[in-house]
């Protein structure tokens, strides 16, 4: 969007600057080789859980130690973000997560897998705040599009981590993580571009700022409780997929006496379908409006996750799959709609959202995981059905359609 004419808040506005798509995809690409390695400590669970003997509370006090340094760091980086241009901190958060690896990989006691997810967290912490603002800043008009190119990466990456964990890890074991530090070097490799390319537009991004970006014509009230609703539709969400992520596998193969390797191939599925959603999620908020997206996402949800604790083991599987595509392409929408709220603030809104996001899934993880503990894994996904009816409060959401198209 160009922030210097009041027209580029209208519907028909055109958008002035080039999208560069190029930046865009290696962004992606970053994106998508640091979720891998994220992907993989929830992916190598079943390996890790027979190397030390772990429970399922302790395996929820591992999401929560990689989720809690993300969640509470996002924040504070998004917010220096936007006071100061920090172009190779995608470089640095990479190599933090390479340094998380290398230590689960070689990891021997509990202390050890949870400082190892610790600092994968840190190094999501560092590279999501800053990724999103290089996401805008090379969006030309088109945030909705930019947004969802950026996350299907990740998405991407997420979905390649249950494959890695079946084919590599688990025949060979915990060391053979060690191999999976190809994608955090690959990934640095590229931020450190993408960071060149930063440099090269901080005079342009540096004048955007300082022409006053327009903000909607809404009392602060009304934005506040926008903030609130998007918040609790975020946390549906994630609190779903942290079930999905951390316990799917150990729900088929509990329900249904499937192989890993099976499992793993049906939590691929749903990753994958959730990237397929992600992507198609923003361009199609540019067009209809995000709160129509966002509407359609949470709730449209509800019955397929409703259905889903009582199918067979196929229809287990297409109906993860439907729940994925549909699911996941809120997130996009949900970003792109909160940072028109808070014009100039774009570090800080992905920083908050992402932060609340991995913040939720953490908890969720822990709590889900000592809920199955309690009663069993069957329960957790009746319980976790409920959540997408949290989605009717998109409704209250204002609908800003020269704002919700741009």
């Amino acid at each position: 969007m160009d922030a210097k004419s009041p027209d580029a808040r209208l519907p028909d506005a055109k958008p002035r600057e080039k999208t560069e798509l190029a930046i865009l995809v290696a962004l992606s690409l970053a994106h998508g080789l640091n979720d891998t390695v994220q992907s993989l400590i929830a992916a190598s669970y079943p390996v890790l859980k027979a190397a030390f003997a772990l429970d399922f509370k302790r395996i929820g006090l591992i999401t929560l130690a990689f989720q809690a340094t993300a969640s509470l760091l996002q924040p504070v980086v998004g917010l220096f973000t936007d006071r100061k241009l920090v172009p190779h901190s995608l470089a640095a958060g990479m190599a933090a997560t390479l340094a998380g690896l290398l230590l689960l990989s070689f990891a021997h006691s509990f202390i050890e897998l949870l400082a190892a997810a610790s600092m994968i967290g840190v190094g999501s912490s560092i590279f999501h705040p800053e990724a999103s603002r290089v996401a805008r800043a090379a969006a030309g008009g088109r945030p909705g599009l930019a947004q969802s190119i950026f996350q299907v990466g990740g998405n991407v990456g997420a979905a390649a981590g249950p494959l890695l964990a079946a084919f590599i890890v688990a025949p060979r074991g915990q060391a053979s993580l060690v191999f999976m530090a190809f994608f955090p070097i690959v990934g640095i490799a590229i931020a450190i571009a993408i960071g060149r390319w930063h440099i090269g537009h901080v005079g342009r991004m540096a004048a955007a700022r300082r022409a006053a970006p327009i903000a909607p014509d809404l009392p602060r009230a009304t934005i506040i409780k926008s903030f609130a609703i998007l918040l609790a539709l975020v946390f549906s969400k994630f609190v779903y997929i942290a079930a999905m992520t951390n316990y799917y596998t150990f729900y088929l193969i509990d329900a249904f006496h499937v192989r890993l390797q099976t499992a793993q191939l049906f939590l691929f599925l749903f990753l994958a379908a959730s990237a397929v959603g992600t992507f198609l999620g923003g361009p199609i908020g540019d067009c209809i409006g995000r709160r129509r997206v966002i509407m359609g996402s949470i709730l449209g949800v509800l019955p397929f996750a409703l259905l889903l604790p009582y199918a067979n083991l196929f229809f287990t599987g297409v109906l993860s799959v439907v729940i994925g595509l549909v699911l996941s392409s809120a997130f996009p929408a949900i970003l792109v709609y909160a940072s028109e709220l808070r014009p100039g603030k774009i570090g800080t809104v992905a920083g908050l959202f992402f932060g609340f996001a991995f913040g939720v899934a953490g908890l969720a993880a822990a709590a889900l995981g000592a809920l199955a503990d309690a009663t069993s894994i069957e329960f957790v996904y009746r319980v976790c059905a409920l959540l997408p009816a949290i989605g009717l409060a998109a409704f209250f959401l204002p609908p800003l359609e020269a704002l919700d198209r741009d």
